[in-house]
């Protein structure tokens, strides 16, 4: 459940709350039955005190959202009488169904998965006690600097330095729980002076819903062969654009060295921001990267994001990001206070895992084996599905778009692959202007599947979608 709190806003911040989950039980993001957090779990969430969030709670079982019973915590009602909200967009062409979850399939081209095997357990639970043995007591029950603790900023800053030839200072990075968190702050502090945000169309969904949540103008911008349509950006009234240069999400496109300066002009001639999402520039398969839009400006106009989710395991939930001086001036003043959102122990060791040569060591090796499974899922999925279909976004990511030649939709694509127990996914959701996609792709993820699964997967498929009818 995902509730942003305004500590200066004028609404008490029990009001917020209960305003937040209500609006999310009249969209049906809470369903009926559905049990809420107990009040000091939410409270510990929201660092706030537990009366605020019982008196939120309490305001929810006055007007009938919610129940109450001795015992048995807070429970989502059935409200007969709401109809369906209506969405944020107009959806001009209806999108495919989420698979059923509870569905056994054989082969999950899930993206955002890693391969267990990857994870440098016998390492991590090494520096893991090594923490503990040197945290002081005091450390561990109280809360640390909202940008995270010193140590790992400072090694951050110097593995961005070596890595993409980013030059900032540690007090300029933050550390957050995921890039989720990491988006509704940067939300937060945009909102007031850049109060419109270009988004590439198509583009990654959880920076739109978060933006749109913190209250930001949402613009779509056509995403070209070389990146965004930087063009577009001429008039469109933007203050700020979010862009995934390295491997466009989900296309797969790169943004042109002569775009990058484009965007650096654009955004000096009106005093934007660019918002650098650089999530997937560690793995480039057969290219040598570009260097990266924040280090071919040194000014006040890029916010560099990046995540060690890909690198290491998404249940760390550790991001970063790196905010120029105007920025950080914005985030001391107004977000100073906020605690650490990610605990000390995984900084402490994620501290030691990046100041250590093991960590070079173990890209290294997470690179490798995930370029073996990019090459092979191309590799096979050319082989089985011929000239009937056309891979998109190839040499980066942990992911490819497969497209139909043929006019077979994302919907019937998807039924069929589940049919034989595959489950690739939809493109549709990442469009804000749906009247532009073509509705015939689907997404493949590979980082979690071993090269035999991978192998059978796209067998599977080439049953399932060379079959008539």
């Amino acid at each position: 459940m995902f509730i942003l709190l305004e500590e200066r806003d004028s609404e008490p911040l029990y009001v917020q709350i209960y305003r937040q989950i209500k609006e999310m039980i009249a969209a049906g993001q809470l369903r009926p039955g559905e049990r809420l957090p107990s009040t000091r779990a939410l409270a510990a969430t929201l660092a706030v005190g537990r009366n605020t969030v019982e008196n939120a709670y309490a305001q929810l079982v006055v007007e009938g959202y919610v129940s109450s019973r001795q015992g048995s915590g807070y429970e989502v009602q059935q409200l007969v009488e709401l109809g369906p909200c209506p969405p944020l967009a107009p959806a001009e062409r209806r999108e495919a169904p989420p698979p059923p979850l509870g569905e056994r399939v054989r082969i999950d081209f899930q993206y955002g998965q890693l391969d267990p095997r990857d994870f440098p357990l016998g390492l991590w639970r090494r520096w893991t006690t090594q923490a503990l043995d040197e945290l002081q007591p005091e450390e561990l029950v109280g809360y640390s600097s909202g940008k995270g603790a010193y140590g790992l900023r400072r090694e951050v800053a110097r593995y961005l330095c070596r890595s993409r030839g980013v030059v900032c200072a540690p007090e300029q990075v933050l550390i957050c729980a995921g890039t989720t968190y990491a988006l509704s702050l940067l939300g937060q502090m945009l909102r007031p002076r850049w109060g419109q945000v270009a988004m590439e169309d198509p583009g990654y969904p959880n920076a739109k819903e978060v933006f749109a949540k913190c209250g930001l103008g949402l613009l779509p911008i056509p995403v070209e062969g070389d990146g965004l349509c930087v063009d577009a950006l001429a008039g469109s009234g933007a203050g700020a654009v979010y862009t995934t240069p390295s491997h466009q999400f989900p296309g797969g496109a790169v943004l042109s060295i002569q775009k990058r300066h484009q965007l650096l002009n654009w955004a000096r001639q009106t005093g934007g921001i660019v918002i650098e999402d650089d999530y997937d520039s560690e793995f480039r398969y057969h290219s040598r990267p570009i260097p990266s839009i924040a280090s071919l400006s040194p000014g006040d106009n890029v916010v560099y994001m990046g995540t060690l989710s890909k690198i290491l395991s998404p249940g760390l939930r550790v991001s970063y990001m790196v905010l120029p001086p105007l920025l950080t001036g914005v985030y001391d003043r107004g977000f100073a206070e906020y605690p650490a959102s990610v605990s000390i122990l995984e900084q402490k060791v994620l501290e030691r895992f990046l100041g250590s040569e093991r960590w070079e060591a173990h890209l290294r090796r997470v690179c490798t084996a995930n370029r073996k499974k990019h090459d092979l899922l191309v590799r096979c999925l050319k082989e089985e599905l011929g000239g009937r279909f056309a891979v998109q976004g190839e040499n980066a990511g942990l992911h490819l778009l497969v497209q139909s030649l043929e006019g077979r939709g994302e919907e019937e694509l998807i039924r069929r692959a589940l049919a034989r127990q595959v489950r690739v996914y939809p493109v549709s959701r990442y469009w804000m202007e749906r009247a532009r996609y073509g509705g015939d792709t689907v997404l493949l993820g590979f980082a979690g599947l071993s090269e035999e699964e991978i192998c059978e997967g796209v067998r599977l498929l080439g049953e399932a979608w060379g079959e008539e009818g």
